[in-house]
């Protein structure tokens, strides 16, 4: 059998019966392709692999780094300065631009490995059906139409159909989000938007067959499948400035246009004075080059780099270093519930008998050793004993260990957090094996949503069934499944120690039960029993009538404990927690209740997004008295969608997350922070931080270093241009005022260099200031200089160059040689006095001390040590042209030093708005939404 178009990418494969995709497929239902047909079309369709667009190469990125604008004014004055035989001047700043260049792209290079983890989810060999007989083959040969057999514990190989089954149940957490194993069928769905945790008639690459057996057809292999559109949404995704590095940016390009400008001015009054020509184009490209600040990339780096490491001691291992400081203005965590939120571990939270419930107080701890006999009912509540025993008994999961040590449950998780609970009542699995072993069962299947064992009575122990007549009886049959299902095969219902008839007041109290349950977030299985006189000689699904219901367990995947501070934390800090996930919408919602993600509202599932405008989704996101914080049901493709909606709405988004479905809105979130430990390869390669303890509370410690390194840089920059601005007042004015050029082009570059590179670093390890996580992130539409700053910094600038311009002129009124050389040694240490101050935004100098942050002391007294050096050392003071100073010289240098120093403490003081210091720039996030005014932080508006 052929077909013309054996392959239909997107076709509604679900919706379809087996045998129309069969035909469609241009497959024989029971042998498979042919071998020729299946190498016709591996030619067609090429191997079952995930195909590697490839990303930035370092060459690419060290030319983005030659085309930054303050890489290009550097160039064009080292060209000026060559033209003109200056090779001392040309040298040094050929220097700057290849540190510029190389720190550079070290630091934005990145291999974009994603796409290889991808692959590393393939299967290298896998059972199909051709020419009527099972065969291994691999993998990468899988075509369209091979009729794939699949067994517990495979890892799926491709998209495909199924078209039998036999108590068939696969993983698909890692895809869709679903923390509990989805039971498969054969029949055909309906819906025409169902998401792919809903459609139950298929298998999906990269998830795992976790029980039963079962045949489907392949319909889609390679960048086809669902998990080749992530791997194809990774690539067309990119990543975006950070807001740093959008300031900076725009910083460096203002810098550049004020370096050239006033260069301009200072030729032209150069010229107009009668100055050299030569000796005016030297000075023009000093001065440019000292606007810019040279030391920014370096120290940048740097700071970001040791705050990396710092972070990897706290668990947080940084990918991507401007991930760092792009943790200091998140506004909101978009995080996934599965594994990051909750435990990944289902436990059981209530059994519920027809009139009484048993609730759950103990925790199963973090490794997941289960002590028998620790949970204890209160003294008003009945052992749910029969509940429990058939709950363990009727189940395949294991448990591994010791009583003394405790056990570990093995298997399908749902089972076994029914093994955790009847060990935690002090009756583990293999006590209750041996006290009633199975000799006959009914597997589970999707169409009957139950599973039925029989075991032997013998010389059982009479409390594991208490209050149960088992005269005359020789076996039990244990009957565990959908409460509806149990419900409708009952005859009778347990109360206690005793059974009744199971009339309609017992119906509606069970169902009621149920649904409590559901309303709460939890998964429900009840569990019913019968009686047996002797074993059948076929054991059926006929024995699944005239049970007896013994009650109903009530499942959840509950929160991690410490994500309840750090939510609160995060709230506190003035970030929103969010949910997305593809789990069920009443389970996520209970959860986000639990944690106070949310206080209320509905939750947006996929299929309700799926018919939602852009605009319409922007507003669910951002208006109303609740906007939507929790999401369900929803596709890696929504996921994008939510990140980018918050994102146009002014948001800084992280988003948190573990399992394949993650990865595109890792990559496209501002940082994207993956699990270390439950965490998919994928997730971990597409996110800018990797958890590694994977504990949602290692968020909070990196969300504050990462405040104080966005802090700190924000610091220096601020430093840096008030000092160069101090310096350029100099250059312009003191022409004006009557003295020559006050400083030498390479005097310029010196002052520069060390105090924007050592004090810079300095002020980029400086601890974090109080209250650091009680105020809110800086608005992301917000510059550097924004005000007050901004002001702050023309003051700081006024200040230093007033003093340098002060001492400078009385010496040359004076006629004292050492003129030029006192305003190129007060220049250098005014900014000392300019670092200690730049320390905090709101303490004082001496409030905050001068030995908090040692690596700034170091760099103080190695500024002074190399500026006394280059004014007093034979022959270096020649090459810079100064005169050593005498010993009046030095202490007039240090006492205006001084006068600088409380000057800055004056401008800090009064220099801004009042209340504005202490969180410059931050701004309140609306209680109701959080949403920040303002274009896409993306966009770089």
């Amino acid at each position: 059998m052929t077909t013309t178009s054996p392959h239909l990418p997107g076709a509604p494969w679900h919706l379809l019966p087996p045998e129309e995709a069969s035909l469609r497929l241009g497959t024989d239902p029971e042998r498979g392709l042919s071998a020729s047909e299946a190498d016709r079309r591996f030619q067609a369709h090429g191997p079952n692999e995930l195909q590697d667009t490839g990303g930035r190469t370092p060459i690419r990125i060290m030319l983005e780094q030659l085309r930054a604008t303050m890489v290009l004014v550097l160039l064009g004055a080292a060209a000026l300065a060559a033209s003109l035989g200056d090779i001392k001047n040309t040298v040094a700043i050929g220097a700057i631009v290849v540190l510029f260049v190389a720190l550079g792209t070290i630091q934005e290079y990145r291999a974009e490995k994603a796409i290889a983890a991808l692959k590393r989810l393939a299967v290298p060999e896998v059972t199909v059906v051709r020419d009527g007989r099972p065969q291994e083959i691999e993998a990468r040969r899988l075509v369209p139409g091979d009729l794939l057999v699949l067994d517990a514990g495979d890892l799926v190989p491709a998209d495909a159909r199924l078209t039998v089954t036999a108590g068939l149940r696969a993983q698909e957490a890692a895809l869709t989000g679903e923390s509990n194993p989805v039971s498969k069928r054969v029949e055909p769905l309906t819906g025409d938007h169902l998401p792919l945790g809903d459609r139950r008639n298929m298998v999906y690459t990269g998830t795992i067959v976790a029980q039963g057996r079962g045949r489907a057809l392949v319909v889609a292999t390679a960048m086809d499948t669902e998990l080749g559109k992530i791997a194809g949404l990774l690539q067309q995704t990119r990543e975006g400035l950070t807001p740093l590095q959008r300031r900076l940016d725009r910083v460096g390009k203002a810098l550049a246009a004020a370096g050239v400008a006033v260069a301009g001015l200072i030729f032209i009054l150069g010229l107009l004075r009668g100055d050299e020509l030569r000796q005016m184009v030297l000075t023009a490209v000093s001065v440019a080059v000292a606007v810019v600040p040279e030391g920014l990339p370096a120290v940048v780096t740097i700071t970001l780099a040791l705050g990396a490491q710092r972070m990897l001691r706290r668990r947080a291992l940084v990918r991507r270093l401007p991930a760092v400081e792009t943790l200091g203005s998140v506004t909101i965590i978009c995080s996934d519930k599965t594994g990051t939120l909750t435990e990944n571990r289902m436990r059981v939270a209530v059994v519920d008998v027809a009139d009484e419930s048993f609730y759950f107080t103990p925790e199963v701890d973090r490794e997941g050793t289960v002590r028998p006999g620790e949970a204890r009912p209160p003294a008003s509540a009945t052992p749910p004993v029969l509940a429990a025993v058939g709950g363990a008994l009727c189940n395949d999961a294991r448990l591994e260990g010791e009583p003394a040590t405790g056990y570990r449950t093995v298997g399908d998780p749902t089972e076994g957090a029914l093994l955790a609970a009847a060990a935690l009542m002090g009756y583990p699995k293999p006590h209750l094996d041996g006290a009633l072993p199975r000799r006959a069962e009914v597997p589970f299947d999707s169409e009957r949503k139950r599973m039925t064992t029989v075991h032997l009575l013998g010389a059982h122990d009479p409390g594991l069934l208490p209050g149960l007549d088992t005269a005359g009886s020789r076996f039990v049959a244990f009957t565990k499944g959908s409460v509806e299902g149990l419900v409708a095969l009952s005859a009778r219902v347990w109360l206690k120690d005793h059974s009744a008839p199971m009339d309609d007041k017992w119906r509606e109290r069970v169902f009621a039960g149920e649904q409590a349950l559901a309303e709460n977030g939890m998964r429900v299985l009840g569990v019913a029993l019968r009686l047996l006189p002797a074993l059948p000689d076929a054991v059926s699904a006929d024995l699944e009538q005239d049970l007896t219901f013994v009650g109903l367990f009530g499942m959840i995947d509950p929160p991690r404990p410490e994500v309840f501070e750090a939510v609160e934390t995060c709230r506190t800090a003035g970030i929103i927690p969010a949910m997305i996930t593809g789990d069920h919408p009443l389970t996520a919602l209970e959860i986000a209740r639990r944690l106070q993600i949310t206080e209320g509202g509905p939750a947006l599932t996929g299929a309700q997004l799926e018919r939602m405008s852009r605009e319409e989704l922007q507003r669910a996101v951002s208006e109303g008295p609740q906007p939507t914080r929790v999401f369900a049901r929803v596709s890696p493709e929504h996921k994008l969608r939510i990140v980018e909606a918050l994102q146009s709405e002014g948001h800084i988004v992280a988003m948190t997350g573990d399992g394949v479905n993650d990865a595109p809105a890792l990559r496209r979130a501002d940082i994207g922070v993956a699990m270390g430990v439950t965490g998919t390869d994928v997730a971990k390669e597409a996110a800018d931080m990797v958890l590694l303890d994977d504990n949602f509370a290692t968020i909070v410690t990196a969300v504050r270093e990462g405040r104080t390194i966005y802090d700190n840089i924000r610091k220096f920059v601020r430093f840096s241009v008030a000092g160069n601005t101090g310096k350029v007042l100099v250059m312009l004015l003191a022409p004006f005022l009557g003295t020559p050029l006050p400083l030498l082009p390479l005097q310029l570059l010196w002052l520069n260099l060390l105090t924007d590179g050592l004090l810079g670093l300095g002020l980029g390890l400086e601890p974090p200031e109080r209250g650091v996580m009680h105020r809110p992130p800086y608005s992301p539409t917000e510059g550097v200089f924004a005000r007050p700053a901004g002001r702050r910094v023309l003051l700081t600038g006024f200040v230093i160059g007033a003093a340098a311009l002060a001492v400078g002129l009385w010496y040359w009124h004076t006629a004292w040689a050492a003129w030029q050389t006192m305003m190129f040694t007060l220049l250098a240490f005014a900014q000392v006095a300019q670092a200690l101050v730049a320390r905090s935004d709101t303490e004082s100098v001496l409030h905050r001390g001068l030995v908090g942050n040692p690596l700034l002391t170091a760099m103080v007294t190695l500024v002074v040590g190399m500026q006394l050096a280059v004014v007093y050392t034979p022959g270096v003071n020649d090459f810079f042209g100064v005169v050593a100073l005498t010993p009046f010289d030095l202490g007039v240098a240090v006492a205006a030093t001084v006068l600088v120093l409380f000057a800055l403490e004056a401008v800090k003081r009064f220099g801004s708005a009042p209340g504005m210091p202490a969180a410059e720039g931050s701004r309140p996030l609306p209680a109701a939404s959080g949403a920040a005014a303002g274009k896409s932080p993306r966009d770089g508006r």
